[in-house]
């Protein structure tokens, strides 16, 4: 408690979106053998045509991926959500960073990382210059190509889900019928 009560508090956050395609592609594109066994195993027995063990394990060998989508229809399961606690890197970050119990002094964003790490330095008065980091592609370009075929029930229970990081760390609401396949 002295610990909040005293020092500066800062979060940076990322918008959930975006977040969700870093993980989909950082935990099932690369090679990730921990959360293929441990996640992709089973998002392609739930919600591929691969059901039956033989054929997950026959893909787990020749490495296929589940999809984006399937990925998506996951995450979102009631039946999942009631038994499994979301992973780290795909739960909401309000979540992780209590920003409803923690008053931060800062929030900076991803988006804008170089500026907002120069910021906060200026504000704790700390002389040194932020690493120069490399340029962000445009987020919204691809948030549209990534979610462009998901069904708008799924980016609806998306919204839901990551509503107050949407709402609490600055980020407009997507466009929901613009993004999503019908």
């Amino acid at each position: 408690m002295a610990k909040l009560k005293h020092y500066t508090k800062f979060i940076f956050v990322r918008d959930p979106l975006v977040r969700l395609i870093s993980a989909y592609k950082n935990k099932f594109l690369e090679d990730n053998d921990a959360y293929y066994q441990v996640y992709g195993i089973r998002i392609l027995k739930h919600f591929s045509n691969m059901s039956h063990p033989s054929k997950v394990n026959e893909a787990g060998k020749s490495r296929v991926y589940p999809s984006f989508q399937q990925f998506l229809e996951f995450i979102t399961d009631p039946d999942i959500l009631r038994t499994h606690r979301l992973d780290v890197h795909w739960r909401p970050q309000h979540q992780l960073c209590l920003p409803c119990t923690i008053k931060y002094d800062f929030v900076g964003h991803q988006e804008t990382l170089q500026e907002d790490a120069d910021l906060l330095l200026k504000m704790l008065n700390i002389d040194i210059a932020f690493p120069h980091s490399p340029s962000i592609p445009n987020n919204a370009d691809s948030v549209k190509v990534w979610f462009k075929s998901v069904p708008k029930a799924t980016m609806r229970k998306l919204y839901k889900m990551y509503e107050l990081d949407f709402k609490l760390f600055g980020y407009p609401q997507p466009p929901l019928d613009d993004l999503a396949a019908p």
